[in-house]
């Protein structure tokens, strides 16, 4: 079987009956402002669900096996508030992850008023994607399970229920960072406990009985293992794309880079907001994304 090639699908759209505007209705009309972007997709809500039970369960392993029965207030005081804090601004950045448009190209724009009203000249080229009749803007990708082309999209992550892109990818680098420092700090806190048990009677160590408390802890421990090294391979790799400006599908398709280099620190600004501040690691602040460029879908 002969492969075609990958770019062979850029030149079919690049011939104007393939655009077809035509055979595209008008765009549905916008919701109200702030109207909640959520995909109902089954896996999805299922993965986030099960996100939010283990962090809850990393919860209550912390504070009612660990923190609480302990007689040194000062250790579970200070290890109380900063677990709680982290997994706070975790969950935080899970729901802002999820539940912010990740950078979804209008549906249904790809008709023959939108297409006239870019004013193009000469020589260039607009994209269509079949799947949902839109003008594709350069770096856009289809999403199967979102149904939309999403700008700048790495990749979708069915643990938050939603496409990393262009609007949401600060908020997934934050969750992948928060996640695995409770999930490193749960450990670190759990070998302590350990040493603690073994020194002391097992009987006063905790408000449960010796082998519910070892299995709580045991369970607690593979969790927390499990996940630092999931997110913090996430993390290393979400900072490197955006690093080199390039993202996971691209790197993947290996695709030929038509966007202007920047530096690294330019790069981490555009993602992150500008200037650099305390707003780079809280859920709460939303970057500047600009005014969006009304000739991205000409190449």
């Amino acid at each position: 079987m002969m492969l075609i090639p990958t770019h062979h699908f850029r030149d079919i759209e690049r011939k104007p009956e393939y655009l077809q505007p035509e055979k595209c209705v008008p765009p549905p009309q916008p919701g109200p402002v702030g109207t909640m972007w959520f995909i109902r997709d089954g896996c999805g809500i299922a993965c986030a669900i099960v996100t939010w039970f283990l962090v809850l369960y990393a919860e209550f392993v912390v504070l009612f096996v660990m923190l609480l029965p302990s007689r040194d207030y000062v250790y579970s005081i200070i290890n109380g508030i900063v677990f709680n804090l982290l997994a706070f601004l975790a969950l935080a950045s899970h729901c802002r992850a999820m539940l912010t448009d990740p950078g979804a190209v209008p549906k249904g724009n790809a008709t023959k008023e939108f297409i006239e009203s870019l004013q193009l000249k000469p020589g260039q080229v607009v994209y269509k994607c079949p799947k949902c009749c839109s003008i594709k803007p350069d770096r856009a990708h289809h999403c199967s399970v979102c149904k939309r082309c999403i700008r700048k999209m790495d990749h979708h992550c069915p643990w938050v229920n939603n496409c990393v892109g262009e609007n949401n990818q600060k908020y997934f680098v934050l969750f992948t960072m928060y996640i695995a420092l409770i999930s490193l700090h749960a450990l670190i806190m759990v070998g302590f406990h350990f040493l603690h048990c073994f020194e002391e009677d097992w009987t006063k160590c905790s408000s449960f009985s010796p082998p519910t408390t070892v299995i709580l802890l045991i369970l607690l421990c593979f969790e927390g293992l499990l996940f630092l090294i999931f997110t913090s391979v996430m993390f290393g790799t979400q900072v490197h794309s955006i690093c080199t400006d390039e993202t996971g599908i691209e790197q993947l398709k290996k695709e030929e880079r038509r966007w202007a280099k920047k530096t690294k620190w330019m790069n981490m600004k555009a993602v992150f907001g500008h200037p650099f501040s305390l707003g780079w690691a809280s859920p709460f602040a939303t970057p500047d994304q600009g005014k969006a460029d009304p000739y991205q879908y000409v190449v």
